[in-house]
């Protein structure tokens, strides 16, 4: 049969201790269970249709009578808006670079001070490079000028 059970409230057992009820469930069909399942979704979709629609039509009725006002008083909303927009910008600007600052001055304190801050590695081994090519340079510089070792300990 089915793994479906519900609850049938004819086939109460009476009696025991407390005034307990011993329940006994029946099996039902799985297309029973589906439209059990297609009641509640179409009853809870209904009602969020239902509900989005008098959003909207609240929103309608809120723009209908603000937008007035908001013609009336724009010479004072928007350089005011504009206003309020760039010091929640300048604000928000100046407290990230002052986490950065910080930010990077720590990174900075660690490294100097013998620690292992993330990147370090990174870091050092661009310095390597760095110093291997400048060698490398400095190498090939004395010898298009014809300055060697030996040459230049001679001066």
């Amino acid at each position: 049969m089915t793994d479906y059970q519900t609850y049938n409230p004819q086939h109460h057992v009476g009696g025991g201790v407390g005034g307990m009820h011993q329940q006994q469930y029946t099996n039902t069909s799985p297309r029973a269970h589906q439209a059990v399942k297609a009641a509640t979704a179409a009853t809870a979709g209904g009602s969020l249709l239902v509900l989005s629609g008098l959003t909207l039509a609240a929103t309608v009725i809120a723009l209908t009578i603000a937008t007035p006002l908001l013609v009336i008083f724009s010479p004072v909303l928007v350089p005011a808006a504009i206003t309020v927009f760039l010091l929640a910008t300048g604000f928000l600007t100046s407290g990230g670079f002052g986490v950065a600052a910080v930010t990077v001055l720590s990174w900075i304190y660690k490294y100097a001070t013998g620690g292992h801050p993330p990147g370090a590695d990174s870091l050092d081994q661009a310095r390597d490079k760095l110093g291997y090519k400048a060698r490398e340079m400095k190498g090939r510089a004395e010898q298009a000028t014809g300055m060697g070792h030996h040459q230049r300990a001679d001066l």
